[in-house]
């Protein structure tokens, strides 16, 4: 069947998919910006246009029929487009010639990235980095299906066929409530002996996860995950609450700490010291003049002097 594409405009495909992710028509078209009998005639038409019902009224709102599934698939797809051309747009129109998709791991962002992102907007201003938050594993995935330029991640996930190097080494403490038994230790604790505690973690696929539920295992024992969230900002607040005890990277850990009832101490194990790395999936020139800056050890204090100043 031919779409009859005269008919279609980027309205009323924001209207549709706002539809789909209201579920109610008066919703979609305060989205919209349309008064709802405007609204209503634009999903009629679109439906003529289509020659196919997208969505059953009913009264308690819209549900979404087989093709208006497919049609919002492919409407966000054609919307996503339409939004980065208008960005890159405006990008040439102020001087910036190339996107750099950065993807990183939250101990980069948290400990390492923002004073070097921003030393290198002052070297670079006619490159924009595109930062996106992942855990570890999903940083390589995103470089592997080409989703992300450069990519900045805990060692651990499998690197072939990347190019890689090292960015900074962090360190992890066993973060615990004010008043926990554990606080009460002199000196590093044994990751062994915290076996008995419930614990807090970032999602899976996260590298600081992989690896405490790889050291409990060692140790012929489970970790007992309570609760798993996305941020080290929720992983201290839980903490905080008394929900559990966690492992964060020390530095991370330091502004949290300032403000929360918090406590930490040094783990004996090895594994506690961890190396980043940054790694590219091509050979493109915008992608390795990124790697190139943030690998250097010289940027870190670079960047730090212009924080403080």
């Amino acid at each position: 069947m031919q779409l009859n594409l005269a008919r279609f405009d980027l309205v009323s495909i924001r209207l549709a998919v706002a539809c789909f992710q209201t579920g109610s028509l008066s919703a979609a078209a305060r989205n919209a910006h349309l008064a709802l009998a405007a609204a209503s005639r634009r999903l009629r038409e679109l439906e003529l246009a289509v020659g196919d019902i997208l969505f059953e009224r009913h009264a308690r709102g819209l549900i979404p029929t087989a093709a208006g599934r497919v049609f919002v698939k492919h409407g966000l797809t054609l919307l996503q487009t339409m939004d980065q051309l208008g960005t890159e747009l405006s990008d040439q129109r102020h001087g910036i010639a190339r996107r750099v998709r950065l993807c990183a791991g939250t101990a980069a962002i948290n400990q390492f990235l923002p004073p070097l992102l921003a030393a290198y907007a002052r070297v670079a201003p006619q490159v924009r980095v595109e930062l996106d938050e992942q855990v570890s594993e999903a940083v390589v995935n995103a470089l592997r299906e080409g989703r992300a330029d450069v990519g900045v991640f805990v060692q651990g996930p499998d690197t072939h066929g990347l190019q890689t190097a090292a960015f900074r080494q962090d360190e992890l403490v066993l973060v615990m409530p004010a008043g926990h038994s554990l606080s009460k230790a002199r000196g590093a604790i044994s990751f062994a002996d915290c076996l008995n505690e419930d614990w807090i973690t970032l999602t899976t696929g996260a590298a600081m996860l992989q690896t405490q539920q790889q050291a409990a295992l060692t140790h012929g024992r489970p970790l007992r995950l309570r609760m798993q969230v996305r941020s080290f900002d929720a992983v201290c607040h839980l903490v905080a609450a008394g929900m559990g005890v966690a492992l964060l990277p020390k530095t991370a850990l330091l502004p949290f700490a300032k403000t929360l009832p918090l406590r930490s101490r040094p783990l004996k194990d090895a594994w506690a010291h961890r190396q980043l790395l940054v790694a590219v999936a091509s050979q493109d020139e915008a992608a390795l003049g990124l790697m190139t800056f943030l690998k250097q050890p010289s940027q870190n204090a670079k960047a730090s002097r212009h924080k403080k100043q």
